[in-house]
C-alpha cells in the first residue's frame, strides 16, 4: 500500500508537470542523466535548445522572470518538481545513546559484579549460616536487621551505575542538540545568487526552485543540478561524483549539464535549475543508499559542512552522522590526481591505501599515551589488590585455623571472592580519571561557543587546542592583514603619474578614457558592484570582489557612470572570457563591436600584463611603442613606486582583432598578446588598525608570522612592515615566488617522485628566515607549509597554520595543522577545506584562536593535577586498606559517587576557565613537553601527601581521637560506622578545597581572578555555606555540598555512612580547609630543587615520524583503536575514543 501511495503520487507529480509547465519531472531527471554532445542532442530532441527549456519552465533565461506571475508561485514549483532538501538520516534516539554508554567496560564490569554478589546475598546454605565457613573475624554480618541488608551495596552499586549512564546519554544528546543548533547558524548563512525578476539576490540555497536562474562562479559549490544558458572559461571538478580528478570544462556547444556538489574551478555563468534535492543526480544516489553513514563514507562524497543537523539539509549539503562533528573527507584533494586504493599496483608493488586522517593534536596524543600509562598501573594495582586479598583468605581460612573447603560453604566463599572483586574494580575505578573525557568535552564545548562569539566558526574541534600550540602562521595579506576595502589612490595615465589626486574625465583624452571606462566595466564579473551608502555619511557599499570594486569606483571618481556601460553591453553580449586564476594572474575579455571587429581587454598583475603590452597610449591619447627599455624604466619609476607605498599595481590594456580574420580564441598565449597599455592604477589597502599589535602579540608567544601574498614583493614588503612581521634589524628574507622555486628545486628543476622535485635540505635552508613570500601561488603556498611541517631542524615539530581564501588555496589548507578560511571572501571549496572560519576575516581573530587553544590545553592540565592527586590517595588507601584492613576504607560506591559527582563539578569548574592575555606570554608547549610539568608533579605528590597522612592518621587512630568505635576490622555487610563516615567526609572535603589550588598549574597565585569564574564561583560558595547547611539552610548554588550531606547524613547503607556530630563535621571542615595552606607550603618549594624526571614520559607525545616515511603515509596515525591494547588496560577507553571521533 505505500509504495502504491508513493507511486500515485509521484504520477499525480508527473501529470501536474507536464499539464501546467510542458515537462515533468521525470523527463527533468533523465535529462541531467546524460553529458556531453549525447546530451546536447538530447536537449535539442525534447526542447529544441536551451531557450526552449526555460520556455517550457516558465522561465525568463534573460532576467529570470517568471511567465506565470502569481503569488503561490514558488510553492506551487516546489509541489510540482521537489524542494532543494534531502531528508537527513534519522539522529540517536536517547535510548541509543543509553545503550552505547552502558557499553564501557568498567560499567559492564561494576554490573556483573554487583550481580553476582546481589544473587549471593540472598543465597543461605541450607542448615547454615555461614560463621561455621570462616573465622570469628571473617563472619558475615554484623548482626540484627542491618547484617541482613548485605544487598543494599549491591544495589547501591547498580543505582550510581545508572546513573551514570544516564548522565552520559543525557550529556550525549545535549552535545548533540548543540552541535545541529551550530550547524543550523552555519546552514542559514549559505546564500546563492540567484536572478529573480531582474535582480540579483541571495538566497538560501534551500529556497532554490526548479526554474531559477543561478549565478555560477569561481569557488562556488553548485547546489542544484542545471543546464547553462551563459559562461565564460567555465570549468567544473566532478571529482566528487564521478571520481575523475581533470576539470570538465562547461559550455553550451560542450557539456552543458551542471551536477550539485561538484565545484566550480574556473570562468562564470548562468544556469537554470532543472532538478532540486532528492531529484537531484546525487540526491537520487543518497536516495537509494538511504543516505546511511556507512554507504555515504564509501561514495566519498564532497560538500561544504561536516556537521550534523537536525533539520533537512540543502542538496549538497548531505548529513552523515549525527554523533558530533565528524568531518566528511575530500574524495581527493585539489589538483591531485586521485589516491591509489589497496591492492593496487604501481610499479610491480602493491600499494596500500592511504588513510585520510591527520596526525594526532598535540593534546590527544600526550592524552592517549597517559590513558595508557594509568591503564597499566590501574590494572596492575587492581590484580595485585584481589590476588592479596585471595591469599589472605586463603592463608588465614585455610592454613591459620586449618578449615577444609566444604561443599555447603561454597556460595559463602565465593560471596568473598565476589566482595574481593569488587574492590579490586573500586582500585581499578578510583585509578583512572574517568572524569577526563567529560573535561576534555567540556573545554572544547566551552571554547568553541566562546570562539563565535570571537569570531571564530570552529569545524573541527581538535583545531580549537592545536591552535594553543602552534609556532607557524603563514597568513594572507588582503582583507586578513588589510581591511580589504581597497580604493584606487594614485594612477599612470597618458604618460602622466596622478600620485596626488586622481585625474577627471576632462583630464584625459578620449582615447585614453573610452579604453580605460569600458575595460573596466565589462572586464570584470557582473556580480562586483559599487552600491550608495547605507546612511548618510558613509562609505559606498562594496559588494563582489574588492579589486574590482576599487576599479569601479575609480570608473566613478573619474566621472563616468559603469551601470550605463554594462547595460549597453550585457553579459550575454560577452564573445569571449578568460577569468582570473592563479595561474594567469589576469582576467581578458573579448566584446565583438557593431562592425564586426573584435576588441579584448586585459586586467591583471602590472608586470605580467605589462611584459605583453608592445604599444602604449601617450599624453594625446596615441598608441605608440612600448620597448623592453621603456617597460624597464615604468617599473622603476611607476610600478616600484607605487608598491614602495604599499599599493596594489594593476595594469590595465587592449588588443583589436579585424572582423575578417579573428584568431583562434582558445590559444589563450597568442591571443592576450601584442596588447596597448592603458595606464597603471595603484590601489591602497589599509593595513588592518589592531593587526600590528597582534603581531607583537604572536612574536611574543612563540610564533613566527609570514606573510604569503600573490601581491608584488615591493607592495608585500611595505604592508609586511606596517604590520611589524619585518624589522630592518632582523635577518629575514622576502622574496617572490620564482626566487623560491629557484632555491628550492634542485640543479636540473626535475620533479622526484618523492617531493614534487624540492629537495627538503634546500627548503630547510629558506623557511626559517622567510618571512613574506610574494608572487607566490597555492603550489607555493603548499609547497610551503609542507616544508615547514616536514622539517627536522627544529628540536620539535612545527605547528602551521594557513589562512587562505581561494579555491585553490585547498591543499594547504588541508596539509596544515590547522585551517583557517575566510568567512566573507573565502570560496566554499576554501571553507570546506578549512579547519576554522574566520567570519571577520581579521588575522586578531586568529591571536584569539590561539588564546582560546591555550586556554584549552590548560583547563585539561589543572584538571588532571587536581583528578590524579584524588586518585594518587585513593588507589593508595584503598589497595593499603584492602591489604591491611582486608577491606577499602572507601566503598565502590562511595568511589562511583566521587567520580560521578566530584569529576562532573570539577570538570565544569576547571574546564570553563576564562582565558587571558597572560597565555601569550608564554613559547608553546610543544609535542614533546610532557603533559604533566615538574610544577604539576610537584602539587599532585605534594597535596596527596599531606590527605594520605590525614586520612591513614584517621583510619587508624580516627577511634581514639574522636572516641568513637573502630571500622576496623569489621565484618561483610556490617553496620556503617562513624569512623570510616569520617574518613570518607574528610576525604571528600580536602578535594573540594583543593580545586582552589588546581585551578593553577604554573605556581601562580591560585586566588588570582578566582571570581572570573561564575561556574567556579557556585561550587566555591557551596564549601563556605557549609556551617550554613548544618543548621538546616541550603542555597541553590550549594548543590554538590547539598546532595553530599545528605549522603553522609541519609545515605545509611546505600553509602556506608552514618550522621556524624557538630563536632565531627567541624573537624572534618577543618582538615578539608587547611589543604589552602598546605597548598602555598608546596608553592614555595622551588622547581629547580626537584628532579627532571618528575616531568619525563608522563603523557608525553610519541616521537615524530622520519619525514622520509612520511612520503608513504602522509599524515596517517594509527587508530588508538587499531593497537593491541586490551580493554581492561584503558578503563576510559570508550570514553577518550568518543572524544576523539567528536574532535576529529
Amino acid at each position: 500500500p505505500e509504495t502504491g501511495r508513493g507511486q500515485n503520487h509521484a504520477q499525480l507529480q508527473n501529470q501536474s508537470g507536464a499539464d501546467e509547465y510542458g515537462c515533468t519531472l521525470n523527463e527533468l531527471k533523465t535529462l541531467m542523466e546524460f553529458r556531453g554532445a549525447e546530451g546536447i542532442q538530447k536537449i535539442k530532441e525534447c526542447f529544441e535548445d536551451t531557450n526552449g527549456l526555460c520556455k517550457r519552465l516558465k522561465t525568463s533565461p534573460s532576467d529570470g522572470k517568471c511567465l506565470n506571475e502569481r503569488p503561490e508561485e514558488l510553492d506551487n514549483r516546489r509541489a510540482v518538481f521537489g524542494q532543494n532538501l534531502i531528508p537527513p538520516k534519522k539522529p540517536k534516539t536517547f535510548i541509543e545513546l543509553v545503550w552505547e554508554a552502558v557499553q564501557d567496560v568498567t560499567l559492564i564490569i561494576l554490573i556483573v559484579a554487583a550481580l553476582i554478589s546481589l544473587g549471593l546475598s540472598f543465597y543461605k546454605p541450607p542448615g547454615n549460616t555461614g560463621h561455621s565457613c570462616v573465622p570469628p573475624e571473617f563472619a558475615l554480618g554484623g548482626g540484627g536487621e542491618e547484617g541482613a541488608a548485605g544487598w543494599i551495596e549491591s544495589a547501591a552499586i547498580l543505582g550510581s551505575v545508572l546513573v551514570v549512564v544516564l548522565v552520559t546519554a543525557i550529556n550525549d544528546y545535549t552535545k548533540e542538540k548543540q552541535f545541529r543548533g551550530l550547524q543550523n547558524k552555519i546552514e542559514q548563512e549559505q546564500k546563492f545568487a540567484t536572478i529573480r525578476n531582474g535582480q540579483i539576490v541571495e538566497i538560501s540555497v534551500a529556497d532554490i526552485v526548479v526554474g531559477d536562474i543561478t549565478q555560477v562562479k569561481y569557488g562556488d559549490l553548485l547546489p542544484a543540478d542545471g543546464i547553462i544558458i551563459q559562461s565564460n572559461d567555465l570549468k567544473v571538478d566532478e571529482s566528487s561524483l564521478t571520481g575523475e580528478s581533470d576539470h570538465v570544462k562547461k559550455g553550451l556547444a560542450v557539456d552543458p549539464f551542471m551536477l550539485a556538489g561538484t565545484h566550480v574551478m574556473e570562468g562564470s555563468g548562468k544556469m537554470v535549475v532543472t532538478a532540486v534535492g532528492v531529484n537531484s543526480q546525487t540526491g537520487i544516489i543518497f536516495s537509494l543508499l538511504g543516505a546511511s553513514d556507512h554507504d555515504a563514507e564509501k561514495l566519498n562524497f564532497t560538500f561544504f559542512s561536516d556537521e550534523p543537523t537536525e533539520n533537512s539539509r540543502a542538496d549538497g549539503q548531505i548529513n552523515h552522522d549525527h554523533g558530533g562533528q565528524e568531518m566528511i573527507p575530500l574524495t581527493e584533494r585539489v589538483g591531485d590526481a586521485p589516491e591509489e586504493e589497496e591492492g593496487e599496483e604501481t610499479d610491480g608493488e602493491p600499494k596500500k591505501k592511504k588513510s585520510r586522517r591527520k596526525e594526532q593534536s598535540v593534546l590527544q596524543a600526550k592524552l592517549t599515551k597517559l590513558a595508557v600509562q594509568i591503564g597499566y598501573g590501574g590494572f596492575f594495582v587492581a590484580i595485585l589488590t584481589v590476588v592479596i586479598l585471595i591469599i589472605i583468605f586463603c592463608a588465614e581460612v585455610f592454613g591459620k585455623y586449618n578449615q577444609e573447603w566444604k561443599s555447603e560453604c561454597t556460595s559463602v566463599y565465593v560471596q568473598y571472592f565476589v566482595k574481593f572483586f569488587i574492590i579490586g574494580v573500586t582500585v581499578l575505578v578510583v585509578a583512572v580519571p574517568e572524569g577526563l573525557p567529560l573535561a576534555v568535552t567540556i573545554s572544547l564545548a566551552f571554547s568553541v561557543m566562546k570562539m563565535m562569539e570571537d569570531n571564530n566558526l570552529v569545524r573541527h574541534l581538535d583545531a580549537c587546542e592545536t591552535m594553543g600550540n602552534a609556532t607557524a602562521i603563514c597568513s594572507d595579506k588582503t582583507g586578513t592583514l588589510t581591511t580589504n576595502r581597497m580604493t584606487v589612490v594614485e594612477c599612470y595615465l597618458a604618460g602622466k603619474h596622478y600620485s596626488n589626486g586622481l585625474p577627471k574625465h576632462s583630464d584625459l583624452p578620449a582615447n585614453v578614457l573610452q579604453p580605460l571606462v569600458t575595460g573596466i566595466s565589462v572586464n570584470s564579473a557582473y556580480t562586483s558592484k559599487v552600491l550608495p551608502a547605507d546612511k548618510e555619511g558613509g562609505q559606498p557599499m562594496q559588494i563582489g570582489n574588492k579589486t574590482e570594486c576599487a576599479l569601479l569606483g575609480f570608473v566613478s571618481d573619474v566621472g563616468r557612470d559603469y551601470e550605463s556601460i554594462r547595460q549597453d553591453i550585457t553579459e550575454e553580449k560577452l564573445f569571449k572570457v578568460y577569468t582570473f586564476n592563479s595561474v594567469r594572474k589576469s582576467m581578458s575579455t573579448v566584446i565583438q563591436n557593431e562592425d564586426g571587429s573584435f576588441r579584448l581587454y586585459t586586467k591583471g598583475a602590472s608586470e605580467i600584463v605589462l611584459k605583453k603590452c608592445t604599444s602604449i597610449l601617450d599624453q594625446s591619447g596615441e598608441s605608440i611603442k612600448f620597448t623592453v627599455a621603456d617597460r624597464n624604466q615604468m617599473v622603476k619609476d611607476v610600478i616600484e613606486n607605487m608598491a614602495g607605498n604599499g599599493l596594489r599595481t594593476i595594469a590595465l590594456a587592449y588588443r583589436d582583432f579585424p572582423a575578417d580574420s579573428p584568431p583562434d580564441w582558445e590559444q589563450e598565449n597568442s591571443v592576450v598578446s601584442n596588447l596597448t597599455c592603458v595606464g597603471i592604477t595603484g590601489i591602497e589597502d589599509p593595513v588592518r588598525p589592531e593587526v600590528p599589535d597582534a603581531i607583537i602579540k604572536c612574536q611574543r608567544a612563540g610564533i613566527t608570522v609570514r606573510m604569503v601574498t600573490g601581491d608584488n614583493v615591493n607592495t608585500a614588503r611595505s604592508i609586511a612592515a606596517k604590520c611589524g612581521i619585518i624589522n630592518p634589524q632582523d635577518d629575514i628574507l622576502v622574496m617572490d615566488g620564482k626566487e623560491f622555486n629557484r632555491r628550492i628545486r634542485n640543479s636540473k628543476g626535475e620533479v622526484s617522485a618523492r617531493f614534487h622535485g624540492i629537495e627538503q635540505s634546500r627548503l630547510d635552508a629558506v623557511w626559517p628566515k622567510l618571512r613574506v613570500l610574494a608572487r607566490s601561488s597555492p603550489t607555493d603556498k603548499h609547497t610551503l607549509v609542507k616544508g615547514i611541517i616536514d622539517s627536522t631542524v627544529t628540536p620539535v615539530r612545527e605547528v602551521v597554520a594557513v589562512t587562505g581564501d581561494g579555491t585553490n588555496d585547498g591543499p594547504a589548507l588541508k596539509k596544515a595543522d590547522v585551517g583557517f578560511a575566510m568567512g566573507i571572501a573565502g570560496t566554499d571549496v576554501a571553507k570546506e577545506a578549512s579547519d576554522i572560519i574566520l567570519t571577520d576575516d581579521n588575522f586578531t581573530s586568529i591571536v584569539k584562536a590561539v588564546k582560546w587553544g591555550r586556554n584549552v590545553y590548560d583547563s585539561i592540565a589543572k584538571f588532571l593535577q587536581f583528578q590524579l592527586t584524588v586518585n594518587v590517595v585513593a588507589v593508595i588507601v584503598a589497595f593499603l586498606g584492602a591489604c591491611i584492613l582486608k577491606d577499602s576504607p572507601l566503598k565502590a560506591v562511595q568511589m562511583l559517587w566521587v567520580n560521578l559527582i566530584m569529576d562532573t563539578l570539577a570538570s565544569l569548574a576547571l574546564a570553563t576557565e576564562q582565558p587571558t592575555d597572560a597565555l601569550l606570554l608564554r613559547k608553546p608547549y610543544g609535542r614533546n613537553k610532557a603533559l604533566i610539568s615538574r610544577t604539576m608533579m610537584k602539587n599532585i605528590l605534594g597535596h596527596a601527601f599531606y590527605q594520605l597522612i590525614v586520612i591513614f592518621v584517621l583510619l587508624f587512630a580516627g577511634d581514639v581521637l574522636f572516641d568513637i568505635d573502630s571500622g576496623r576490622g569489621l565484618s561483610l555487610h556490617s553496620t556503617p560506622t562513624q569512623h570510616f563516615t569520617i574518613v570518607f567526609n574528610v576525604f571528600v572535603l580536602m578535594q573540594i578545597f583543593n580545586e582552589i589550588n588546581a585551578r593553577r598549574i604554573h605556581g601562580e597565585n591560585v586566588f588570582n581572578g578566582v571570581f572570573t569564574n561564575p561556574i567556579f564561583c557556585c561550587i566555591l560558595i557551596g564549601t563556605f555555606i557549609l556551617q550554613v547547611l548544618l543548621l538546616k539552610c541550603t542555597t541553590k548554588n550549594s548543590l554538590a555540598v547539598v546532595l553530599w550531606v545528605i549522603i553522609v547524613e541519609f545515605g545509611g547503607q546505600a553509602f556506608t555512612t552514618t550522621g556524624l556530630s557538630l563536632s565531627q563535621w567541624l573537624w572534618c571542615v577543618f582538615l578539608g580547609m587547611f589543604e589552602l595552606v598546605w597548598g602555598q607550603i608546596v608553592s614555595s618549594i622551588p622547581n629547580k630543587n626537584l628532579p627532571k624526571f618528575l616531568s619525563v614520559s608522563i603523557g608525553k607525545s610519541e616521537p615524530e615520524v622520519d619525514p622520509a616515511l612520511r612520503g608513504e603515509a602522509e599524515d596517517t596515525v594509527p587508530d588508538l583503536t587499531d593497537q593491541n591494547l586490551r580493554r581492561g588496560q584503558i578503563l576510559w577507553f570508550r570514553g577518550l575514543n568518543r572524544i576523539q571521533q567528536q574532535v576529529k
